[in-house]
């Protein structure tokens, strides 16, 4: 039968066609359309399908070609032309979504490539390639820039457009490459692109929370967030957010104004209390606004006791972890123990019901499923405990770099380790090496979702710890599900005073003897320290005295804590001390709105009699290792009060350099007092404003003295508990052991 006569039969010679191009077999499919062309040449579909499989075999000149041939026979008008151009782009089309389902995406986005050509204003074939792209790995934001999609977008051709691809393509471009400049603008297109943004501006909002805290880029979040305002009916959510976002990359005056006006929205008690939180973390962040910080704080606390009283019932699931930390603040304004704890257990208590009842099916199910589990663990007698650490810090941060010492040291034939790192977009280098590497299982999270929680379920651990504390809103929701039967708090910021947390860990100083009536969490006390290390890399200094105009003779005093903790009763104390100490100079670093925090520290050293000249702001430096290098510029380190350091106390003490502290009551005006008692050093501890002092002259007059110290803190270095992190594990795995038999026993007192 000649090719004429298989013609007849069309529908037969086509389906072997296509059979094939399934089969990869191009060069026999372009023979069918070439003889069906010889044949029949006034059918256009021949010349595009022809042109397809020309196109399949790299020949994409020959393919051009080809379809240009089709398009140039006769002398028809520009709506014919129109149609074959849409002919022809549907097989192509059609070839592509079919390559797509295979997962073959180079050769997809090839396909696309000369669509683009063909049809330049096909917006859904735009946002298919650069889809596309991002699979492949090779999106940069020249595709964007030179596909000219944020012109079409700009036209409004809403017809022409799939919006749920438009999202689709959106989200992935935010989580690929957010960074990129044209990344931000398409995104603002797409939501100036339709009267109803609110479906776009949700994606771009998820994206920069994302950007912002797991990325920890918040000057790129900022600049998303910017997008949407006024693009929706949640502006109060997006300016909480943003004022955060805007705090965290240093931008203190738009942070303070974006809180102000974010509270001015606040409508009820429970939105008051978390938006008035955000005006004090912004005008605590800046340092320098303390009589507004304080008034502010005054307000937190009058509408703190009016929620507690009002005791709310229904406040919503995705609200209660912002609410959690509202209470944050209470501990930099005064050193008052029983007060602050007693507002923090009732704020976590609140919350914690709060969540219980948003859940309460899906808490009770879980419950009695729980209850099952471990009545059967229990009677088995455990060799191996699974511990699970749930934290957002494992990284270069305070928590990361205290922490990493028990992950190394874990005995790991006595304890399963799992590792949640929720908030991570990536895992760098020292997540890998101290924490994944260190652990039997890890788990990574950009956000929480249901699927962190349901893995915590599903690892059926035996003790679960929050190293995060309030410092992070996730404790609420993943400790409030007791997912573990003991659940226990170390680091962080203090415990949490969430009912479903047994244990918080201590040692003999961090808390005063008579603390444990003023928590909800047990008190562990380990017998000598809560946190120890082996050590801290140190980097080369950048740092001399010279560069700072400070003589080589003169005294030195240093402080490096963030705004948070520039209280004016301490600063005021310290510049007593510096009036008392001769050809002396205070230097003084860490984020802060350098402007405001001049004009703080001056108005107090004028106030005392100090020149002013003798303060200098130091700029913060590239690293911690090189932040402890440069510590050497200094003779004696000024702790902080009522909220001391915590990690900077440990990396003074590690590079030998005497201390002052003042010691007061409550979790974090003691932490540089146990921290020197496990060093075997006394020398700076004072229990007054007045020994402060005492301590600050001496140490600054007496260089002999401050050579002794320091020679007590290096040899402390082979012999003290605070240097033994091997030592401190093993007695945190003890405690956990001890912690598991009391709650087999059904005793956790």
């Amino acid at each position: 039968m000649t090719f004429t006569q298989a013609l007849k039969n069309s529908i037969d010679w086509q389906q072997q066609a296509h059979q094939y191009l399934v089969q990869g077999l191009y060069g026999k499919a372009a023979n069918l359309y070439e003889e069906a062309i010889s044949v029949e040449p006034d059918v256009r579909s021949y010349y595009w399908h022809l042109g397809l499989m020309l196109l399949l075999q790299a020949q994409e000149a020959e393919a051009q070609t080809t379809w240009l041939l089709g398009m140039g026979m006769g002398d028809e008008g520009l709506e014919t032309i129109d149609l074959w151009t849409a002919e022809l782009v549907q097989i192509l089309e059609t070839e592509a979504e079919r390559r797509e389902s295979l997962e073959d995406y180079k050769i997809a986005w090839v396909i696309r490539q000369h669509i683009r050509e063909i049809a330049p204003r096909n917006t859904n074939n735009l946002l298919r390639s650069f889809s596309l792209s991002i699979q492949l790995e090779t999106f940069t934001g020249e595709d964007i820039t030179e596909s000219g999609i944020i012109e079409l977008l700009k036209e409004k051709n809403s017809d022409d457009i799939d919006i749920n691809l438009l999202l689709e393509v959106l989200e992935s471009l935010l989580s690929y490459a957010y960074a990129e400049q044209a990344v931000i603008r398409f995104a603002e297109a797409c939501i100036n692109y339709t009267a109803e943004p609110q479906a776009l501006v949700d994606t771009v909002m998820y994206a920069a929370i994302k950007i912002a805290y797991s990325g920890n880029k918040p000057h790129i979040a900022s600049r998303y967030a910017e997008l949407c305002l006024d693009k929706c009916n949640n502006l109060a959510e997006i300016q909480a957010q943003l004022t955060v976002f805007y705090q965290n990359c240093y931008e203190y005056d738009k942070g303070i104004d974006t809180a102000k006006s974010c509270y001015e929205l606040a409508e009820g008690l429970h939105e008051k209390v978390y938006r008035n939180y955000l005006v004090i973390r912004a005008l605590m962040s800046a340092s320098g606004y303390w009589e507004e910080s304080c008034s502010m704080f005054y307000l937190h606390r009058d509408l703190m006791f009016s929620l507690i009283e009002e005791w709310p019932t229904n406040i919503g699931k995705n609200f209660i972890s912002s609410l959690f930390v509202s209470p944050f603040f209470s501990p930099y304004f005064k050193d008052d123990l029983p007060d602050n704890r007693l507002i923090q257990n009732k704020i976590a208590r609140l919350c914690y019901e709060n969540y219980q009842n948003s859940v309460k099916e899906e808490a009770s199910i879980v419950e009695s499923s729980q209850k099952t589990l471990y009545s059967q663990i229990v009677i088995e007698k455990k060799k191996i405990l699974k511990i699970g650490y749930v934290s957002q810090c494992l990284r270069r941060h305070s928590v990361g770099w205290i922490s990493r010492w028990l992950f190394e040291h874990h005995d790991r034939e006595r304890f399963q380790i799992h590792t949640y790192l929720v908030g991570y977009l990536s895992v760098d280098d020292f997540t890998q090496r101290w924490f994944v590497g260190n652990s039997d299982r890890a788990y990574r999270s950009d956000v929480l979702g249901p699927e962190v929680l349901k893995q915590i379920d599903e690892d059926e651990l035996d003790i679960l710890v929050d190293l995060d504390s309030i410092t992070s809103g996730h404790t609420c929701e993943i400790f409030a599900k007791k997912s573990a039967p003991v659940q226990v708090s170390w680091l962080g910021w203090d415990a949490s005073g969430l009912p479903s947390i047994d244990y918080f860990i201590a040692d003999p100083y961090v808390l005063p003897d008579y603390a444990q009536e003023h928590y909800t969490e047990m008190i562990w006390r380990l017998p000598n320290t809560y946190v120890a290390v082996d050590g801290f890399e140190v980097a080369a200094p950048t740092l001399r005295r010279d560069q700072l105009d400070i003589p080589n003779d003169a005294v030195v005093y240093f402080v490096a804590q963030k705004g948070y903790k520039r209280n004016p009763d301490n600063v005021r104390l310290q510049m007593k001390i510096l009036k008392e100490v001769p050809n002396s100079y205070f230097l003084i670093k860490g984020p802060s709105d350098e402007k405001s925090s001049r004009t703080f520290f001056g108005k107090i050293a004028q106030e005392e009699g100090v020149n002013c000249e003798r303060l200098k702001f130091m700029p913060i430096d590239i690293s911690e290792e090189v932040h402890r290098a440069n510590l050497g510029i200094a003779d004696v380190v000024l702790d902080t009060y009522p909220y001391n350091g915590a990690t900077t106390t440990l990396e003074t003490l590690w590079m030998c350099i005497p201390l002052v502290t003042r010691v007061g009551e409550q979790f974090s005006a003691r932490n540089s007092y146990g921290m020197m008692m496990n060093a075997g050093i006394t020398e700076g501890i004072a229990w007054t404003d007045e020994e402060y002092i005492e301590w600050g002259v001496r140490l600054g007059k007496d260089a002999a003295l401050r050579q002794q110290v320091a020679w007590k803190l290096k040899q402390s270095r082979q012999t003290a508990p605070l240097w033994n992190a091997k030592q401190f594990t093993r007695e945190m795995e003890k405690a956990y052991e001890q912690m598991w038999e009391k709650y087999t026993q059904g005793n956790r007192t």
